[in-house]
């Protein structure tokens, strides 16, 4: 008598397989649009994670989907919206300047994945003060390159909303970026 396997382990294994590889496509943008919303790397991995976490139990359904990194995508924007006050009482209880705890929240992986992302200093140190709805309507439409419409439909407001939020965000990002101009880009004075 053949022991038969039993049905579904290739499908299982499938599926493992194209999750897996969903994980390894997506990861990097999922961390890059996280440390974007949160400003906080650490913060931005467990959101990652947490995403993922969720993707993979909806794996069946999600793996169906026409776009399943977009959808990857709203979900981590919701829990990065989900948990800023959280996040923010946190945020005034560690000193971000210490090098210490900086030092001590070093991560080489995450530090590899985030080298591709092409900003300077003075932008995403300018954009990490801005309000997180501003952030991450400013993420979702410049960084992804959402249209308007797509941003207003992942957050669950109106496209008029998402301009005003939007317009406001650029506003004061160009605020912070005038009053950051290192001394060595200013005009002299006389």
């Amino acid at each position: 008598m053949k022991i038969r396997p039993a049905a579904g382990v290739n499908r299982t294994e499938r599926r493992r397989a194209e999750f897996e590889q969903f994980v390894t496509d997506s990861s990097a943008a999922l961390l890059r649009t996280a440390y974007l919303v949160v400003w906080d790397l650490t913060e931005a991995e467990d959101l990652v994670q947490e995403c993922l976490l969720a993707v993979a139990r909806r794996w069946p359904r999600v793996r169906g989907m026409e776009h399943p990194h977009a959808y990857a995508r709203r979900m981590l924007i919701n829990l990065a919206l989900d948990g800023a006050p959280r996040r923010s009482r946190r945020r005034q209880e560690l000193d971000a300047d210490d090098p210490a705890i900086m030092a001590h929240l070093a991560d080489d992986a995450s530090s590899r994945a985030l080298r591709d992302v092409d900003l300077r200093s003075e932008l995403t140190v300018a954009l990490g003060r801005l309000a997180p709805r501003q952030r991450a309507v400013l993420v979702l439409r410049y960084f992804e390159d959402l249209p308007e419409s797509e941003v207003a439909r992942l957050l669950g407001c109106s496209v008029g909303t998402v301009k005003s939020t939007a317009s406001r965000g650029l506003a004061r990002l160009q605020a912070a970026m005038a009053a950051d101009v290192p001394l060595t880009t200013k005009e002299p004075t006389r």
